[in-house]
């Protein structure tokens, strides 16, 4: 029970981005504004950037990465949105094709948190084939676009990642022990949680789908599936970052052992660290 509440409480410090954008979503909706509530919101995900960054809960860097998921992110949204695919019921004026700046913020939320997880988790990745991951994840993000004229391969994509992952594992640390498990395993539980997060979001009207205009509805749990798609690329992208720091690196014996305390000679003598592929 101790280490599951050390758990849950880092995870709520790596969340604290969606938290604090969750919370300017739901003031603009309460607080009496002289402007569009898109506008409002905007300007608060911009503040709390650059709050974060200046108290160095994000890094430079960190910040870098969350600026490309909001690019990647209002992309996205562009074609979904000029494809019906879902409507932004308040726009305002910072707006692109029917879609509001602060959209990508979502998508930088998602960002933030992979980051922080990896640094306050010290989350290893071995068994990790960068090419091909990427391959994936490039052709999951294609696919959002292309299902719309051809036909939609989220099922087959699925299994390839499922194939090229299977011997990927994500190392983690909780309080003084470390654990690992399967990456395909995190794809899902994180998906699951940004499915959690949407109907939150659909339900404060952050956007809406065709069959949530009358009244809300549950978001089809077909979602769940395309949300854990969607972390592939999250993942890779933030992987890209952090080879460069040199953090994806060793084998499996090398990073599981306890921080804190020297492994036996025999388990040094059978370390071998190698530079990511």
């Amino acid at each position: 029970m101790r280490q599951l509440l050390r758990f849950a409480w880092t995870e709520a410090q790596c969340c604290l981005f969606a938290v604090l954008f969750f919370l300017g979503l739901g003031l603009v909706r309460v607080v009496p504004l002289p402007g569009d509530p898109a506008d409002a919101l905007l300007l608060w995900c911009l503040a709390v950037t650059l709050v974060l960054w200046l108290v160095r809960w994000e890094t430079g860097r960190e910040v870098a990465v969350i600026f490309g998921f909001h690019l990647v992110g209002l992309v996205l949204e562009l074609f979904k949105v000029w494809q019906g695919s879902w409507s932004y019921p308040d726009t305002g004026l910072a707006t692109i094709g029917g879609v509001p700046l602060y959209s990508g913020f979502m998508y930088a939320a998602v960002g933030s948190y992979v980051c922080q997880a990896w640094r306050r988790f010290d989350l290893r990745i071995t068994g990790y084939r960068a090419r091909r991951t990427a391959a994936v994840a490039f052709l999951v993000y294609l696919n959002f676009f292309t299902s719309h004229v051809t036909w939609d391969v989220r099922l087959p994509l699925a299994l390839a990642l499922l194939v090229v992952t299977r011997r990927t594992w994500v190392h983690y640390t909780v309080g003084r022990r470390r654990y690992a498990m399967p990456l395909a395993l995190s794809f899902v539980l994180i998906g699951f949680f940004l499915w959690v997060a949407e109907n939150a979001a659909t339900l404060l009207r952050a956007w809406q789908y065709p069959s949530q205009e009358s009244v809300w509805t549950l978001v089809h749990a077909a979602k769940l599936g395309s949300w854990s798609l969607l972390v592939v690329v999250s993942i890779v992208l933030v992987t890209a970052v952090k080879a460069r720091e040199g953090r994806l690196y060793g084998s499996a014996a090398d990073l599981t052992v306890l921080r804190g305390y020297d492994p036996p000679p025999e388990l040094l003598a059978q370390r071998e660290t190698v530079p990511a592929r």
